[in-house]
């Protein structure tokens, strides 16, 4: 029979035992149930609960889960409930529960969700046990789950088509225990990040998803529209240019952690929704923040219980500070052989990075040929931690000049294997060199680049109530937890990323 057919008449099955359960009288889908325990923490216990009482069957136990596994035999059955912390044995006994109720239990199928009521045994080779007095099922499994099976060490038949675990995230957590961990760590890595920037004085704050312009960062924005205020409106790309007007109000320490949204393409490090965290600190500069970034990211990776060497890939990472330094001129020098500080124009910069392969199409200016070539000939070489510092001002139109180099900003970006982690400056607030800069990406953007700034007039007139000097940080949430979970892919850390529709 094929696999489809079989299936099919999986359902089928299942869907008349749902049938059959109504006909007698039983909801299949009840409204309630209130497990009071949790199988780790009965299995960790267990010679605690047994010394409690004589009679450890005294002590009932209220757990519920799905049904892992089911062995039947005559008058007694062995099974497994998976709960969120774990699996735990389940025994039922025909003569405890009556034979009806017994066939209804040999009637489950894997991935029903059930309630069970029972205490706490040992079995003869040791394993804790609950002894079943009482069950009812929960919630029917209508389409059956993936089943893993494992032989001599090898795993077969695993939920493991990439495409559509991340389509079906919830039938991957449900057969691949790594995938819970990886999401249970990053909700640590988050609540670490908060805890951290709490206690260094920050307060978190919420700033508009919606915005009339789109700007902070240089990216494609999606468009969406009012209709009410019959305006269009572009979901943010960062939230920089809001978290800054906080600064000019005095609210001098402040961060934000949630989604933006660039129409951009899509990789093993780019989603079009991704999860960034930006802090600002009045008072603070580059230097400021390299030490936030340092001290955050070692901070999270103890609390976490990595410690400061963790394994990515084939690699050994170590976070111990302090991180190596490098200006982004020689770093591209030291990686490619090319010094684009000496090209006299973008003709000349265009020959240097055809000259090692690098492709350059449209781009048009120095700096975009120069990051063109350091994201194919350096980035990717960047493995250990290092600061890539003192950007070429055209590309930052939101950091401040370099007091030594008024060509440099005061800017760096965190590389660990390979990727960026993050962007930081010393934030430019200067009124007057703010609006020239807008006005150059305006140029561009009418030039047909779609990426470039927009101008944005109230955020000038803030800045000209005044901004104090200030320090300025973003960090990639994804590609964080990217680098913990030792995830290859930004999808293995997104619950549910973006994906083309499947066409029935």
């Amino acid at each position: 029979m094929e696999s489809n057919e079989l299936e099919k008449e999986l359902v089928q099955q299942r869907i008349e035992k749902i049938k059959h359960l109504k006909e007698a009288g039983i909801n299949p889908y009840p409204n309630r149930y209130f497990p009071d325990s949790y199988s780790q923490d009965l299995v960790n216990n267990f010679d605690k609960i047994a010394s409690q009482s004589e009679e450890s069957h005294k002590n009932i136990h209220k757990l519920a889960g799905r049904l892992h596994s089911k062995r039947v035999m005559g008058k007694a059955s062995f099974a497994h409930l998976k709960d969120k912390e774990g699996l735990i044995q389940l025994y039922i006994a025909r003569d405890d529960i009556g034979n009806d109720v017994y066939t209804r239990f040999k009637s489950l199928d894997l991935g029903d969700i059930i309630g069970v009521e029972g205490f706490l045994f040992k079995t003869g080779k040791g394993e804790i046990t609950i002894h079943v007095t009482s069950f009812v099922l929960l919630a029917k499994c209508i389409l059956p789950l993936p089943v893993v099976k494992e032989k001599d060490g090898k795993v077969y038949d695993a939920f493991s088509d990439k495409e559509q675990r991340y389509r079906m995230r919830y039938v991957d957590l449900i057969v691949n225990e790594e995938v819970k961990k990886v999401f249970v760590l990053r909700s640590k890595i988050i609540n670490e990040i908060r805890h951290f920037l709490t206690r260094e004085g920050f307060i978190e704050v919420e700033t508009p998803m919606m915005h009339p312009i789109a700007g902070g960062a240089s990216a494609k924005p999606f468009v969406t529209h009012h209709n009410t205020l019959d305006m269009d409106l572009f979901l943010r790309v960062a939230p920089e240019l809001y978290l800054k007007r906080l600064i000019v109000g005095g609210m001098d320490r402040v961060f934000e952690l949630n989604k933006n949204f660039r129409n951009e393409g899509i990789s093993y490090k780019h989603n079009p929704e991704f999860t960034m965290m930006e802090a600002y600190m009045a008072y603070g500069d580059m230097e400021s923040m390299l030490k936030l970034t340092e001290n955050l990211i070692v901070h999270v990776a103890e609390s976490i219980g990595l410690g400061l060497k963790i394994q990515y890939g084939s690699d050994k990472i170590d976070l111990t500070p302090p991180w190596k330094r490098i200006k982004y001129v020689d770093i591209i020098k030291e990686y490619s052989g090319i010094d684009f500080s000496k090209a006299s124009d973008a003709n000349q910069a265009k020959e240097m990075a055809n000259s090692i392969g690098v492709e350059t199409g449209e781009l048009f200016t120095i700096w975009t040929i120069a990051d063109a070539v350091f994201s194919e000939k350096v980035e990717p070489f960047l493995i250990q931690p290092v600061f890539v510092t003192d950007y070429p001002k055209e590309l930052s139109p939101l950091a401040k000049s370099s007091e030594e180099d008024p060509n440099y900003v005061e800017r760096f970006e965190p590389y660990i294997v390979g990727r960026e982690l993050g962007n930081a400056f010393t934030e430019l607030n200067d009124p007057f060199d703010q609006l020239e800069r807008f006005e150059e990406q305006q140029k561009r953007r009418d030039a047909g680049d779609e990426e470039a700034f927009m101008m944005d007039r109230d955020f000038i007139k803030a800045l000209e109530y005044g901004m104090p000097p200030t320090g300025g940080l973003g960090i990639g949430i994804d590609r964080l937890a990217m680098l913990f979970t030792n995830s290859h892919s930004i999808r293995d850390t997104i619950f549910f990323p973006l994906m083309r529709p499947e066409h029935h």
